[in-house]
């Protein structure tokens, strides 16, 4: 019996320390990554790109992974098991390929991943163009039509509990030809309830834009941020080595609706991603995210 208490107490110890080993490790982790930052890493090997992240330090993803039903190669329910295996949420989506007619598939991959935001990356269902001499995106048809694609899409993800977001680059910050800034049309234009947005703080800089001006005329609107740094040439760099102030951003994360932030870069340049996903996780810890 002595022999059986003795064990006992040893499991139980055993157990506390890893406990606390867990709790401890989730309290220092914070912040989120957008995946498509490693996404070369994450076709190589998802699972094994995906410890390393956790290991950077972040809480929490937004995928760019989702093909035939799957993410990142995994079954919805497959991929959730093995971040939450990590200690690490999914949280948010991009799904460049949802349309009018397959957003409901795409939805009930998302809600079985369980993610909270569906993110609509670019102008939808061909909308979104791009120009390889100018090196400049777009879109074609009216403001109007993408307002009203959203609204539907955004009332889809309300009805099954997700929520929808859409995601700026620089056009969307600039007037078009017809006079309008496609943003502001589409804060003015689509209800809340359906229909908020994604702030990638790069491209709105990148456009001349103030992230301030827009949480003072629209708060609440901006539920999560891209945090993209630029450097002096006006290149993607890593958080905390750029140009951008964040301090003056982060000040005003209340006004704004901020929920969750992603880190992001869309190309590292002469670095490799892994190693520039820590260098972001310090810069973060210097400018007071957590």
């Amino acid at each position: 019996m002595k022999t059986d208490l003795k064990s006992a107490k040893g499991i139980l110890s055993t157990f506390f320390v890893l406990f606390l080993a867990v709790t401890v490790n989730a309290q220092e982790n914070f912040g989120g990554l957008a995946l498509y930052t490693v996404r070369d890493n994450m076709g190589d090997d998802a699972k094994a790109t995906l410890e390393k992240v956790e290991e950077a330090g972040y809480a929490y993803v937004e995928a760019a992974g989702y093909s035939d039903g799957k993410y990142y190669g995994m079954a919805p329910e497959d991929f959730k098991a093995y971040l939450n295996s990590l200690g690490l949420q999914p949280v948010s989506t991009h799904q460049a390929s949802a349309t009018l007619d397959n957003i409901d598939t795409e939805l009930a991959a998302a809600k079985k991943a369980g993610f909270e935001y569906f993110v609509i990356p670019v102008p939808p269902m061909g909308l979104f163009t791009y120009n390889s001499e100018t090196k400049s995106m777009g879109m074609k048809g009216s403001v109007s039509n993408l307002a009203e694609i959203l609204t539907q899409m955004g009332k889809k993800c309300e009805a099954v509990g997700l929520k929808l977001l859409y995601h700026n680059h620089d056009f969307e910050y600039k007037r078009n030809e017809e006079g309008i800034v496609p943003i502001d049309y589409l804060l003015e234009h689509t209800d809340p309830k359906y229909v908020n947005f994604q702030m990638d703080l790069y491209w709105v800089t990148k456009a001349g834009a103030d992230p301030l001006a827009y949480f003072e005329k629209y708060p609440g609107r901006f539920k999560a941020w891209h945090v993209k740094d630029m450097d002096e040439e006006g290149k993607f760099a890593p958080v905390g080595e750029g140009t951008i102030d964040f301090k003056r951003i982060l000040a005003q994360k209340e006004a704004s609706g901020m929920v969750k932030y992603f880190v992001e870069q869309d190309r590292t340049w002469d670095q490799k991603p892994m190693e520039v996903i820590k260098i972001s996780h310090e810069g973060l810890k210097e400018i007071g995210f957590h």
